[in-house]
């Protein structure tokens, strides 16, 4: 089931999730229904947040959806270790039509869960740590223009404050 994208403006955004406790069956149609969704709306990564559910999940594929092998499922992640920085542009299917240079880790090595509740590292190099470094970034609640210069951030905001007056957000 393909589940609509949040908008910036929505709390859910911007309020840390909730740790998952159950493994169930459940918790794994709800990451089936993150990848179809993530894949809909052309994104690399998607947070559970972005579509509404308070909790600490993300799924991640930077291969658009090429290489099933490239799927990767984060339950209560973690970034346990960084080094380098990239600066690079980034979007975010929250904030749509906005983009800006977000400096992130060129490496970063996470410890999550898969959706069967086993624990695992894994690094991830370039796209890959800055996929990380973004969706648990929503996890934690906050957003990529967080990251932005104040300037940039209010030039966004105050973009979307007319696109919602206008009725198009």
């Amino acid at each position: 089931m393909i589940h609509p994208i949040v908008k910036f403006g929505d709390p859910v955004l911007e309020t840390p999730a909730k740790p998952i406790e159950k493994f169930d069956d459940e918790l794994r149609t709800l990451v089936a229904d993150m990848f179809e969704s993530m894949y809909a709306a052309s994104g690399v990564g998607l947070a559970a947040p972005q579509i509404g559910i308070g909790l600490r999940l993300a799924v991640i594929d930077v291969s658009n959806g090429k290489n099933p092998e490239a799927k990767i499922v984060c339950a209560n992640p973690e970034i346990i270790h960084s080094e380098g920085e990239q600066r690079e542009e980034e979007g975010c299917l929250s904030v749509p039509g906005f983009r800006g240079y977000v400096g992130r880790p060129t490496y970063v090595t996470v410890r999550a869960q898969d959706a069967t509740g086993a624990e695992f590292e894994m690094r991830g190099e370039g796209v890959l740590a800055r996929a990380f470094c973004h969706e648990i970034d929503h996890l934690n609640g906050t957003l990529f223009i967080s990251h932005l210069s104040l300037l940039k951030r209010d030039l966004i905001k105050r973009k979307i404050r007319k696109l919602k007056k206008a009725g198009d957000w």
